[in-house]
């Protein structure tokens, strides 16, 4: 057992309460297709192939592509770690109620905190800050909506989805330390 016992917050279980209540098949399915968006293998698939493509592109998108994959490794290795430190229930074994409306089981019972899949998206919606505003809008609303799907799919509580955006936010602005990623080559 891991040594720190992570407990939902009471509006944890409320939220948990409420979808478990109003959530349709429909849309449990749907969010189970769309939280593969989120998922470490197709993201570090993903950067690797933008990676491969990036080698014979010019230095600064070279630059951009070692970080992406850096990041995406990172946080794939990260949630493993700190899933040994901490446990906690996922909501889905908690809400029977979810069940009977098609709610999946979600991975290990007592690895909920934090989410791997936020921890990911964190660390994506982070980077996305040096593109214009348009791009970055879009990858952060796409970024939104997958991490909600974990909670729709009663996968984590909100707090769990919450921490892993913070976690995935602050590695990535660790990793820019490294990388030199968002500034101007000349800069370097």
């Amino acid at each position: 057992m891991a040594p720190f016992q992570v407990q939902p917050t009471r509006t944890d279980k409320a939220i948990a309460d409420i979808v478990s209540e109003y959530t349709t098949p429909t849309a449990e399915r749907a969010a189970e297709a769309l939280t593969w968006g989120a998922d470490e293998h197709v993201l570090c698939a993903l950067a690797l192939g933008w990676w491969l493509y990036s080698r014979n592109k010019s230095l600064r998108q070279r630059r951009d592509s070692n970080h992406i994959l850096l990041t995406a490794v990172v946080t794939a290795i990260l949630p493993h770690m700190l899933k040994k430190v901490f446990t906690q229930e996922r909501p889905d074994r908690e809400t029977a109620r979810g069940h009977l409306h098609g709610v999946p089981f979600s991975g290990k019972p007592l690895d909920a905190f934090p989410s791997g899949h936020a921890i990911h998206v964190g660390a994506i919606a982070s980077a996305a800050t040096v593109f214009p505003s348009a791009k970055r809008n879009v990858v952060w609303a796409i970024s939104g909506g997958l991490v909600l799907t974990r909670v729709v799919l009663l996968a984590h509580w909100l707090s769990d989805v919450v921490a892993g955006l913070a976690i995935g936010a602050v590695i990535e602005r660790l990793l820019r330390l490294i990388t030199g990623y968002g500034k101007d080559p000349r800069e370097r």
